[in-house]
């Protein structure tokens, strides 16, 4: 049995390569993000560190993306920080990132990526230096990887600001009418070199509350909006507030929660708004599954919390195994 599970689960991988690969892009229709043979695809995967992290720490290989695969991911994060590009260069950087894509392929993964700053864009004022950016750097990004990945389906996904917020001290003030007209801007500038592209827009409160997407939603087409329900964002019972904060959205568009994740209050990394417990991995799965609601967990690393491994033999910490267990489940 062990072998005739080993060569099904081999064989599923392939195909899903070849789909990755096969030229079709993922589109938006309706509320469903729609695979290229005109299926309903639903994201279920990890948050990878950053690219530049994983590169200085010798941990950017093929290996870290088979692990990824095998634990059941279809879509993998890119998350990368405006420092650590400026740091390492953008010539490294995106060439470390174009194997990356080739093992995620191999692999029969799908790629986020990811442009992983916290604060606000608008006015140019960040949570910390690593998120430092300015708008001009911000469509340059953009621009690079439009160009550079424009034929290149796996990259199906175009995260075009990590966590917005104008809530932490010091960074200023944005509307949602704003935010709304610069991530458009963003979305035209992708569209001039890569019409395929799914954007994914988020909204403020660190990419949780989407609510203003009720009388204001991004006014173009072939978007998916983004949220970050940590456990702590609200108090339980959580449901009927993630139906008021973001859920609504899944109803007409189609959503991904590319960071979700959870550590116990006495685990390494633990920090608001992430302290809490299994019950919380079973509520929020089981509330996606009810919504069609993508999403990616938080992270894939051994340091960056919470943590899915606590080592880089890839043992699971304790959101690490019961993602992995769930992965596994809706994969196999």
């Amino acid at each position: 049995m062990k072998r005739i599970t080993s060569i099904a689960i081999t064989a599923l991988i392939f195909l899903m390569a070849v789909s990755c690969s096969s030229g079709g892009w993922v589109e938006v229709k309706g509320n469903k993000f729609i695979d290229p043979k005109g299926n309903e695809l639903v994201f279920r995967g990890l948050c990878f560190s950053d690219p530049v992290k994983l590169v200085r720490e010798g941990q950017w290989n093929e290996r870290y993306f088979a692990e990824a695969a095998d634990w059941g991911a279809n879509v993998v994060r890119f998350a990368v920080h405006p420092a650590n590009l400026n740091s390492l260069g953008w010539d490294e950087t995106f060439q470390a990132m174009d194997q990356g894509i080739e093992w995620a392929k191999k692999h029969g993964l799908y790629v986020i990526m990811d442009w992983h700053s916290i604060g606000n864009l608008k006015d140019e004022l960040y949570t910390n230096d690593m998120y430092n950016t300015t708008k001009a750097e911000t469509f340059k990004f953009w621009r690079t990887v439009a160009q550079r990945y424009k034929d290149e389906p796996a990259v199906a996904l175009y995260e075009l600001y990590n966590e917005p917020t104008v809530t932490a001290p010091g960074v200023g003030s944005c509307t949602w009418t704003e935010w709304k007209e610069l991530q458009e801007q963003i979305i035209d500038t992708v569209r001039t070199y890569n019409p395929h592209a799914v954007c994914l827009c988020a909204g403020f409160n660190w990419a949780y509350d989407l609510t203003p997407v009720a009388t204001e939603p991004i006014a173009r087409p072939n978007v998916a909006y983004v949220s970050h329900p940590y456990p702590m964002k609200r108090d339980q019972p959580w449901e009927e507030q993630w139906e008021q904060d973001f859920g609504y959205v899944a109803d007409t568009w189609p959503v991904i929660c590319t960071e979700i994740g959870f550590c116990l209050a006495d685990e390494p990394g633990a920090h608001i708004p992430v302290m809490s417990t299994e019950v919380y991995g079973e509520h929020i799965t089981q509330y996606f599954e009810k919504k069609g609601i993508s999403f990616t967990v938080w992270c894939f690393d051994t340091s960056w919390a919470p943590m899915l491994i606590s080592d880089w033999d890839f043992t699971p910490t304790t959101q690490g195994r019961f993602f992995k267990a769930y992965l596994q489940g809706k994969a196999h």
